[in-house]
């Protein structure tokens, strides 16, 4: 079975697809922006203002993550666009929180002060959701038109998320 896993950032998209990975024994895909900007010798928010000119860079990361994706039987997939990259996947999980939610806890995860990553989280689903629909023509924001199943996390733990994903799974 693949379950391809998409959310904003700060939603623990990748806590949670491992968490699914793990627990059922499938491999984990999360290929990232942040991974590609390292193999580029880049830092991350420049490899993010290049992404805005640049849409091979988000062709080329979600082209990466479906061959992986489909180069095994198995897998938990999560990326920002995963639901709409991975056409095949079994099971589409959307995770949402606000935007409040998000920024603290990338503060809590990189630091500085929650106004600047509050800025951030908001300018970055901003320039994420522009790219992808002119890349694409994919609207990230309406995700329950895709999705198998949305779930919101601001107050959930990480291990209820996967707990919700994983009964979804045997229950197919």
């Amino acid at each position: 079975m693949r379950i391809a896993i998409s959310s904003r950032s700060g939603c623990g998209n990748t806590t949670v697809t491992k968490l699914v990975s793990e627990k059922l024994g499938y491999p984990m895909i999360n290929f990232t922006f942040r991974q590609m900007a390292q193999e580029r010798g880049m830092e991350f928010w420049d490899f993010c203002r290049l992404a805005e000119s640049d849409y091979g860079i988000d062709r080329e990361l979600d082209r990466r993550q479906v061959e992986m994706a489909m180069a095994v039987p198995d897998c938990v997939l999560g990326s920002r666009l995963a639901i709409w990259m991975l056409k095949d996947a079994d099971l589409k999980v959307y995770l949402t929180a606000s935007a409040e939610t998000r920024a603290r806890r990338i503060q809590k995860r990189e630091g500085g002060s929650f106004e600047e990553r509050y800025r951030q989280t908001v300018d970055r689903d901003a320039h994420d959701s522009a790219r992808y629909m002119k890349i694409y023509g994919i609207d990230n924001t309406e995700a329950e038109k895709t999705a198998d199943l949305v779930i919101a996390t601001d107050e959930r733990t990480p291990e209820e998320i996967a707990g919700i994903i994983i009964e979804a799974v045997r229950s197919r």
